[in-house]
């Protein structure tokens, strides 16, 4: 019987995401920051908020956030476990909409606003479209999400993040996957004048040959086709019946890559 491990694309054992809320227009700086260093990232964004004067104009969006996800953040960002669940579900839903209007994308995923959240409203989510769902706080862990729809980050920016980060690029057992999940506002770097952190993070963890850099929906989405395989019996084979290939490793030896679509012998 093979031995038979999820990986990342690629083969990697271990990735990086970035989750950044509210769509302001500090935005502009850290994006600048992260594409040049190769970070990617998650932008979660107020549809109904764009006309305020702190807050990046829509018609950015197709470019400003190109190679990252833009994700819900609901459309005028209350503290929706106080709301009736259908102005909830108005939130969530109008704030797709105008999103998807620009982006050209389905947008499903979400960051709760002010940390906001109750068991009603993690329910009623995939109903709205949404796949995932990012908590506030920090695990202070590398490990996947279990719960998609109360995803906690390893760490907000501000908490020990290059200690995480030494950490992080310590690991090297590749029976095991890791994510660094980072969140924040992007505002706050004008505010506490430490844009030198992100500019320190991003040089350290960018360009390394062992880290796949994804956005929040890629990693999601990773997971959910690895569950899809359809392994034989005696796992001597496997059939990828999703458009898109995985990754796996065998036995210890070189990951291999199932394509979208074949029938592949291990």
């Amino acid at each position: 019987m093979n031995n038979i491990y999820m990986c990342f694309p690629g083969g990697h054992h271990k990735a990086l995401t970035l989750s950044y809320d509210d769509g302001r227009v500090e935005d502009r700086r850290l994006i600048e920051i992260m594409n040049r260093y190769g970070i990617r990232g998650t932008f979660h964004l107020n549809g109904g908020l764009f006309e305020r004067g702190d807050r990046i104009l829509p018609e950015e969006i197709p470019t400003l956030y190109q190679g990252h996800e833009v994700s819900c953040h609901t459309l005028h960002h209350p503290t929706i476990a106080r709301c009736p669940i259908h102005e909830v579900i108005h939130e969530v839903l109008e704030d797709r909409k105008v999103l998807e209007k620009w982006t050209g994308y389905p947008v499903r995923g979400l960051s709760y606003p002010n940390g906001s959240l109750s068991e009603e409203i993690v329910r009623i989510l995939p109903s709205c479209g949404i796949r995932y769902a990012r908590m506030v706080g920090s695990s202070d862990t590398f490990a996947l999400p279990d719960q998609p729809l109360r995803w906690q980050a390893t760490c907000h920016h501000n908490h020990r993040l290059m200690e995480h980060a030494e950490a992080f690029n310590a690991l090297f057992k590749k029976q095991y996957l890791y994510l660094f999940y980072v969140w924040g506002h992007s505002y706050e770097f004008e505010q506490q004048n430490n844009w030198d952190l992100i500019e320190t993070f991003c040089r350290t963890m960018g360009g390394r040959d062992d880290v796949w850099y994804c956005t929040n929906i890629e990693l999601v989405d990773c997971m959910e086709r690895f569950r899809l395989l359809q392994f034989s019996a005696d796992s001597s084979f496997v059939y990828n019946p999703s458009a898109v290939s995985c990754w796996i490793r065998v036995n210890e030896r070189e990951p291999v890559e199932i394509p979208g679509g074949a029938r592949v012998e291990l």
